[in-house]
């Protein structure tokens, strides 16, 4: 598996312009085309998912770039140069930023426009997996986000140049070395996680409270997440993070759901 294409789609002047950006501006327009589709369904005007849209965007990516600037290692360098911590073009994003940015960008268009939080965050949950499915191909032709060597006959071809330590050392891993393609892993469970999430709004939505959903979706994606850093050769984890995500999730659903009430437990 070798990506087709150069890092690169577009290059004039001092303007360039990269496949991973297209690909994460794609996932983000067909997730929120699936959030007004879902809208629409409940009976909620899907323009105001459209109008969302913008906070949810600046949230997330202010957020993402917050988490990663504020962790180690890279504070070490950041607080030394605060003024690069503001140029998102040189890279440095991370996931658990971006849906809590997100998030807090939801938060203040329902607080302005008097719409329930929990409902929208409701619709854009499948479109957040799904648009996480698309960006993940970004990776891919980045020849970044692969695990460990594999004989699989889908592994990943990772040129010299673009491998980490210690794969890099082509003593022990020859140019003919495969790599597990933990971006494709990663991009078929978020799909999948999607597409549950979308038949599950479509088909229990009046039986649901509002929430569920997104709890739903912070849940799966976090359990893919833990169990994806095994497979990660970059150094980077965020299984503390997915733990606690899992855990706050399961701890709504509880508070919204009850059972303790429905086993003749209460009080």
């Amino acid at each position: 598996m070798t990506p087709p294409v150069d890092p690169i789609l577009i290059q004039i002047g001092s303007l360039t312009v990269y496949w991973y950006g297209l690909l994460v501006v794609t996932g983000i327009f067909l997730g929120a085309m699936v959030a007004a589709h879902l809208a629409d369904r409940a009976g909620v005007d899907p323009e105001r998912v459209w109008d969302m849209l913008l906070f949810a965007v600046i949230g997330g990516i202010v957020g993402a770039r917050i988490e990663y600037v504020v962790t180690p290692p890279h504070w070490a360098y950041y607080r030394e140069h605060l003024t690069q911590a503001m140029m998102i073009w040189e890279g440095g994003l991370r996931i658990y930023g971006a849906i809590i940015g997100g998030a807090l960008g939801v938060l203040l268009y329902s607080a302005l426009y008097k719409i329930p939080t929990l409902k929208l965050l409701d619709f854009a949950a499948p479109g957040m997996a799904l648009g996480h499915a698309i960006g993940r191909w970004g990776n891919f032709i980045n020849r970044e986000l692969y695990g460990p060597p594999t004989t699989l006959p889908w592994g990943l071809d990772i040129p010299p140049a673009y491998r980490i330590p210690p794969y890099n050392d082509l003593q022990q891993y020859p140019p003919s070395t495969r790599f597990h393609p933990a971006f494709l892993y990663e991009s078929l469970a978020n799909l999948a996680l999607c597409l549950l999430l979308m038949w599950l709004a479509q088909r229990r939505y009046e039986r649901l409270q509002d929430g569920t959903i997104m709890a739903l979706y912070l849940m799966g994606y976090s359990a893919i997440r833990f169990f994806m850093d095994y497979l990660r050769t970059d150094g980077t984890t965020a299984q503390p993070l997915a733990l606690a995500f899992v855990a706050l999730g399961a701890l709504f659903l509880m508070i919204q759901y009850q059972p303790w009430k429905k086993a003749g437990l209460a009080g």
